[in-house]
């Protein structure tokens, strides 16, 4: 694909589809993860027909209601919604093809969805029925871009007060800020502010009761979360070595973090696994990866995908029953994988 991060070995969608299909159901029973955080796979879940396909599963959220909101790049229906049983509502979209970050946001006393689309250009506003509400297109206001073709907005990030940040994670690596009414309030990041390319792929806006608000940042490729003040400055990284986290969702006082693995080899399958991070960002499970180890001077040593429970975790939430569903990239057309805490 295109906008691939890493090379994988070259299945047909129908082979792998088998596969995982038969992994899920003869990996059931297994507890992954360690200590207060265990799960198992719920054998096929939200499974549906060749009415409804997928491509690559980029973003996933549960709205007020418990229902969970699927984002593929599938353009036969971009938007699947599910129950959290797994039975589809509705679907709804057909016109992103670069579909990829999924934000939703209580504004006032209604659910909003943010998306972004790499072959579009653009970031997507629209209610969760799929009507659209609004766009923005390229920064041209930031004096960064020359044509919209650089730009690539891998997520939004929201504020409380209604503003957002935009990362440009397959593009130049910008981040993008915009106010409450939409319009445009700043840029930083880059090059030239320090951020690598193939950066900010995912994460989120943190509040704090001491008022010291920040941006948490899954720096995808450079295994690291950074944690950036609100006009840019670096205020410092959490390293976790050998996991390439896409994405970070907080519950409960705790961080859980989508990753690419990197102790496979290119030839063959992608693997991945989740960690969840306690309130001082310590890595206290890992599901679908190895246990989390300290050395004597507290430093995370390298973690490790230890199953072939997933392929390439890139987005999760988390349901209202505490139930983990995990969205997939490159995973050969498979749905979400739901896991139930044990």
């Amino acid at each position: 694909m295109k906008y691939s991060r890493r090379k994988f070995l070259a299945l047909s969608s129908a082979t792998l589809s088998n596969v995982v299909a038969r992994r899920v159901s003869e990996t059931s029973p297994t507890i992954l993860g360690q200590g207060d955080y265990r799960y198992r796979v719920v054998p096929n879940w939200g499974s549906l027909d060749e009415k409804t396909p997928v491509k690559n599963c980029h973003g996933i959220v549960t709205d007020a209601e418990g229902n969970i909101i699927l984002l593929t790049d599938e353009v036969a229906n971009n938007f699947i919604v599910y129950n959290a049983a797994g039975k589809m509502l509705h679907k709804w979209g057909k016109e992103y093809p670069g579909a990829h970050g999924l934000s939703l946001v209580m504004e006032g006393e209604k659910e909003f969805l943010y998306f972004t689309d790499l072959e579009l250009h653009k970031v997507v506003k629209a209610t969760t029925s799929g009507e659209i509400i609004d766009e923005w297109a390229f920064p041209v206001a930031s004096g960064k871009y020359e044509k919209a073709a650089q730009y690539k907005p891998a997520w939004t990030l929201h504020q409380p007060n209604g503003g957002f940040y935009i990362l440009d994670g397959y593009g130049l690596d910008y981040i993008t800020h915009y106010d409450d009414k939409g319009k445009y309030a700043g840029i930083f990041g880059g090059k030239e502010g320090g951020i690598p390319h193939w950066g900010p792929h995912g994460g989120m806006f943190e509040t704090s009761d001491k008022g010291a608000h920040s941006l948490l940042i899954a720096m995808s490729d450079q295994q690291n979360l950074l944690r950036l003040g609100l006009k840019g400055e670096k205020i410092n990284t959490i390293a976790l070595p050998g996991g390439n986290p896409r994405q970070i969702k907080k519950n409960e006082g705790h961080y859980f973090v989508t990753h690419l693995a990197d102790n496979w080899p290119a030839n063959r399958e992608s693997r991945g696994f989740v960690s969840i991070l306690n309130a001082e960002f310590q890595v206290v499970s890992n599901i679908a990866g190895s246990q989390p180890e300290y050395d004597d001077e507290g430093k995370l040593l390298k973690m490790k995908s230890t199953t072939d429970t997933f392929i390439h975790p890139h987005d999760l939430t988390i349901g209202k029953d505490g139930a983990l569903y995990v969205a997939q990239f490159q995973s050969g057309n498979t749905y979400p994988i739901k896991l139930e805490r044990v």
